[in-house]
């Protein structure tokens, strides 16, 4: 008999495990989680830019005028040439500068002086002196003269520096030390004339001060000197 052929059937082969597909909802969490990202990535670019614009200028403020310390009217003192009244302020190029001056008529001397009101205090003009610098004055002409025995030229330029100082204090020493009472040896004609120039300062700035008269107030200092 013949024999019966027998075929081997092959093994299944096991199936692998299925692929897992993730559900719709967690795609949309991805998509969403990625956009988020994206924004917050992109957002620090829009500050940068924000903050690279520039500030809008501001006007610039102007300065406050400084307020000048004489007005037209005003009496005030120069050392060399004693009590001026201020008759207005003006202004003026000079040399390719804008300069504001002061305009200052002397009466005594008829002239008019012009000084930079940036120069006014190197300059030594100063306002009209107070009560209490009046009465320092006083006390100086009631004081002892002194005399000094030294030649007249080194003697007439200390007088010359005192006058031209601007003070009344020091003015007041001149007319005290050259003043000669009655009985007294006369003043040399050099003498008498710084003697005039001093009282004649001091005169102009008592008057003022005490609100009297130029003839009056030269009474009332002489009448002290004669104490």
């Amino acid at each position: 008999m013949a024999k019966a052929k027998t075929t081997k059937s092959k093994p299944k082969t096991a199936a692998g495990p299925a692929k897992k597909t993730k559900p719709k909802a967690a795609t949309k969490k991805l998509a969403s989680k990625t956009l988020e990202k994206t924004s917050e990535k992109k957002q620090p670019a829009t500050k940068r830019a924000t903050a690279d614009k520039p500030a809008p200028r501001k006007s610039a403020a102007r300065a406050p005028s400084k307020k000048l310390p004489f007005a037209r009217g005003d009496y005030v003192v120069y050392p060399t040439h004693g009590v001026g009244k201020v008759t207005g302020v003006e202004k003026r190029e000079v040399a390719g500068f804008k300069l504001q001056l002061f305009v200052i008529l002397f009466e005594s001397e008829k002239m008019t002086l012009r000084v930079p009101v940036e120069k006014v205090a190197d300059s030594g003009l100063r306002k009209i002196s107070s009560k209490d610098k009046i009465q320092a004055v006083t006390a100086t002409l009631r004081g002892r003269a002194r005399s000094k025995r030294t030649m007249w030229s080194r003697r007439a330029q200390e007088y010359e520096a005192k006058i031209n100082s601007g003070d009344p204090v020091a003015i007041a020493e001149v007319v005290r030390d050259l003043y000669r009472a009655a009985g007294q040896p006369e003043q040399s004609y050099s003498e008498r004339q710084m003697y005039e120039a001093a009282l004649e300062r001091l005169v102009n700035e008592y008057a003022l001060v005490e609100k009297l008269d130029v003839e009056a107030a030269t009474e009332k200092i002489e009448g002290i000197l004669a104490e």
